[in-house]
């Protein structure tokens, strides 16, 4: 049953040219370069070291590597990470299409 509510609701937002991540609060990622990155709708920091940030948020958890990381911004469900940026690793959740 929930899997056919999440595709009514993203019928609904296709149909309604809603914003996907607000209304199905998924997580936004905006890369800057290879130096910044804003996560919108994640759901805290797992894990926040110096070559590795691990993000969580409803499709899973969100994994960055690089070096020399640092949190420039963290409010709501905001983060603004800098830092050299080497890869970016949807680990995602278990699910059945």
């Amino acid at each position: 049953m929930d899997g056919k509510f999440k595709k009514t609701k993203e019928s609904i937002v296709e149909k309604l040219d809603l914003p996907r991540e607000v209304i199905l609060d998924i997580p936004k990622i905006t890369i800057t370069g290879n130096d910044e990155i804003t996560i919108e709708n994640h759901k805290g920091v797992i894990r926040f070291e110096d070559k590795e940030v691990k993000i969580n948020s409803n499709v899973g958890a969100v994994s960055i590597h690089g070096k020399k990381f640092e949190i420039l911004f963290i409010g709501g469900n905001t983060i603004v990470i800098t830092g050299k940026f080497k890869s970016v690793v949807y680990e995602g959740n278990d699910y059945e299409e």
